[in-house]
């Protein structure tokens, strides 16, 4: 098998495999790192930016957004009333179900991670000039949402993340 260092002859282009499996281990490493001080590391990231990002989420809706069971998602928002990152309240339209709030703690919490992510994510590009890492993120972006139209960007993440 091919390590996909170099470009095919026959074609000249080079398979995405490798650089994409390196750059996403690479990634999820620095992630992590990133967010080792939040309850449930990344994926309390991930639930973190969902909840301020969207509108207030259900817990269960959040659950399934993002592919969590919702036994888990449970203990994983405790650990964030917790740490008074977010609140759950009282649905208006449905006094059974519990919407979760971002507290302004939260959100500046987040605000942080999201700067720890970027960090991350930039000395993982370094080599690449500000303008090339801007354009990466954009052919990126735009690849996998041709690729995967109807996935859920928070849940693909976090399903990376977790494997």
């Amino acid at each position: 098998m091919s390590t996909g260092t170099t470009a095919d002859t026959a074609t000249g282009h080079s398979p995405l495999g490798w650089p994409l499996a390196a750059l996403l281990r690479e990634w999820s490493d620095g992630v992590t790192a990133a967010c080792a001080d939040v309850p449930h590391g990344a994926r309390g990231y991930e639930v973190l930016a969902a909840v301020v990002h969207d509108a207030p989420p259900t817990q269960a809706a959040l659950a399934a957004r993002l592919g969590i069971d919702r036994t888990v998602m449970t203990y994983l928002l405790d650990e964030l009333v917790g740490c008074g990152l977010v609140e759950r309240q009282q649905d208006p339209a449905d006094r059974r179900a519990r919407r979760i709030v971002a507290t302004e703690h939260g959100r500046a919490v987040l605000a942080d991670l999201d700067a720890r992510v970027r960090a991350a994510e930039d000395a993982l590009l370094a080599d690449l000039s500000a303008v090339e890492r801007d354009h990466l993120r954009a052919l990126l972006a735009r690849a996998a949402s041709a690729a995967a139209p109807g996935d859920d960007r928070c849940a693909v993440v976090a399903r990376v993340i977790d494997t």
